[in-house]
Formats: C-alpha cells, sequence, structure tokens
C-alpha cells in the first residue's frame, strides 16, 4: 500500500491501533508497566521523524507572505485560546482532563495538517512553510497561556527539571537530529530518496504510539469521555473561525482551507511527552489528549468534504 493510499485511510490505521490497545489493556493488565516503558522510544522516535518532514531549513520564507502569516498567527494564537477558554466550563471537574484538555488545544498541528491540507485542497506550499514558525511559537506561547488559564496549584506540576528533562529528551533532542538530518541529506545526491523513506514513518509509528498508550492507560480512557463534547465543539469553532479570518484578511480560497486545517488540528503527540511526564495522579491529561486527536481525525474526515465543498468550494483557479 502506497503512503497516500495510507494516509486516506489513516482514520481507520489510527482506529484499529486503539482499540487493539484497549483490548490488550483490558486482557493483559500486568503488561500496562511494559507499554509505558515502550511508549517513550516510540514516542522519540515518532517526533524524529516528524520533524525531518519540517522545512527547519527554511524558516525565513515562512515569513515571506506576511497577509498569510499575520492570518495564521492571529487565528492560532488569539483567536483558538479564546475559544478554549470559552469552552473550559464544559470540562469535567477533574483537574488532570482540564489540564490535557488545554495542553493539546492550544498548539497548532506540525505534521499530518500538511497532509489534511493537501487532501482537502488547500495551499500545501504554505503549509509547509508555516509549519516551522507554528512550532516556534507554540512553544514560547504555551507557558503564558498554561499561566494564564491554570489555577497556581496546577502549574505547580511543571517542575523546572521535569520541563527541563522533557524538554530536552523529547523536543530539543528530536529537533536538533532532524535539523541535522537535513543539513547532511542536502549534501547527498539522493537526500529526496532517503527524505521519503523518512517521510513514510510516522504514520506508522503514531498508530503504534496510539496502540501502548491506550494499552497502558486503558481504564483512563472512559474518564476522559466527558470531554467529546468540547472537543467536537471545538472542531466547529475552528472551522469558524478559519471562515471569518479568511474573509477579513481576504485570503484566496486555497490558503483559506490551509488555514481551516491548520486551526482545526491540533499537536497532540508533540505535547504527549509533558503529560506522560506529570506524577502518576495526573495521568488523565495524557489520556484527554489520545482522545482528543482520535476525535480530531474523525473531524478532519468530515473537513476534507466540508472544507472544499462547503465552507471555501473549489473554483477554478483557486
Amino acid at each position: 500500500m502506497t503512503k497516500d493510499a495510507l494516509e486516506r485511510h489513516q482514520v481507520w490505521i489510527y482506529l484499529t491501533a486503539l482499540l487493539l490497545g484497549l483490548l490488550f489493556g483490558r486482557l493483559a493488565p500486568d503488561a500496562a508497566p511494559v507499554l509505558e516503558l515502550l511508549v517513550w522510544p516510540s514516542l522519540g522516535l515518532l517526533l524524529y521523524t516528524t520533524f525531518t518532514q519540517v522545512p527547519l531549513l527554511h524558516l525565513s520564507e515562512a515569513l515571506r507572505d506576511r497577509r498569510f502569516i499575520a492570518a495564521v498567527v492571529a487565528a492560532n494564537f488569539l483567536l483558538v485560546p479564546l475559544l478554549v477558554l470559552a469552552l473550559l466550563p464544559l470540562a469535567p471537574d477533574q483537574p488532570a482532563l482540564r489540564l490535557g484538555m488545554l495542553l493539546v488545544l492550544l498548539v497548532p498541528c506540525t505534521d499530518w495538517f500538511i497532509t489534511f491540507t493537501h487532501l482537502g485542497q488547500g495551499d500545501v506550499r504554505r503549509a509547509i512553510a508555516v509549519t516551522p514558525l507554528n512550532l516556534l511559537l507554540q512553544f514560547l506561547l504555551l507557558p503564558l497561556y498554561l499561566w494564564l488559564f491554570l489555577e497556581e496549584t496546577t502549574l505547580d506540576l511543571f517542575a523546572p527539571q521535569r520541563l527541563l528533562w522533557v524538554g530536552l529528551l523529547f523536543l530539543a533532542a528530536p529537533l536538533l537530529l532532524a535539523f541535522l538530518t537535513q543539513r547532511w541529506l542536502k549534501r547527498k545526491q539522493e537526500h529526496k530518496r532517503l527524505l521519503s523513506r523518512l517521510d513514510a514513518l510516522p504514520l506508522p509509528l503514531l498508530a503504534a504510539v496510539v496502540f501502548l498508550v491506550a494499552g497502558a492507560n486503558e481504564a483512563g480512557l472512559a474518564a476522559s469521555g466527558p470531554l467529546l463534547l468540547a472537543y467536537l465543539l471545538f472542531l466547529a469553532g475552528a472551522a469558524m473561525i478559519g471562515l471569518l479570518v479568511a474573509r477579513l484578511f481576504r485570503l484566496p480560497a486555497a490558503q483559506g482551507r490551509t488555514l481551516i486545517f491548520s486551526l482545526g488540528t491540533r499537536n497532540s503527540f508533540v505535547i504527549l511527552p509533558f503529560a506522560l511526564a506529570l506524577p502518576a495522579p495526573w495521568n488523565l491529561a495524557a489520556m484527554a489528549i489520545v482522545l482528543q486527536s482520535l476525535v480530531e481525525l474523525f473531524g478532519m474526515a468530515a473537513f476534507l468534504w466540508l472544507v472544499p465543498n462547503k465552507l471555501l468550494p473549489v473554483k477554478a483557479g483557486s
């Protein structure tokens, strides 16, 4: 099966991985510690292969189309946080679930956002260009959002030493390795073929991470169910914000579609290491993130029809 075919069926691949993980966790509960141990190297490899697809060598290119960049930044880092704040009262009165909801909804996606932009007839070139900027800004702004939205007792969880080792091992190290890989491949004659091999890895690795996290936390997934309504409303709100901002900034239809897919997709498995590193009573935060990613995948299946057919219809030259 080709990479394109895998991407078209990725919703069902991840759903299958989730169900198999839950089944395995139910049948073999004693295996949970082993699964938790396997999550970390799998997640590190996933983030490395994901970051190799982000054009880290071309961050300056993301700043050339100022109108599109302004629309993406304003929508993702100003309007979406306001939407998340409005949805926060819908979250159950469980600090771990509220924390997980904030962690995942406040960070725009940097991987399958490009895939859905392509499938939804958006502007893939601009999607690729804006991705490193989205990655940089979310790392800088997420601490500010958490400080604004969380209680002081919850913020104590993000001790400097915990953030440091998670950040170094699962963000800085994969980013650095991805940057060095891109620099190395740039000098190689067959760099495109090698990079395409890495490009095929995130999907199966993500399915493996979904399986491992679901299997290790089988008992906790049902508890995150009350967030389902908030996640569905987030998708609807993201689509409306994207449509409004596209019109305000007078973006061409293809760029508007790209903006909507950027707002609807979140960086669930980049932020997951922070949730997994929290103390045991807070492990529901990780399941809240996994649940959001699954809701998002089904939401993107709907977006692929809704965005190019109803919200911003495809026309000649768009």
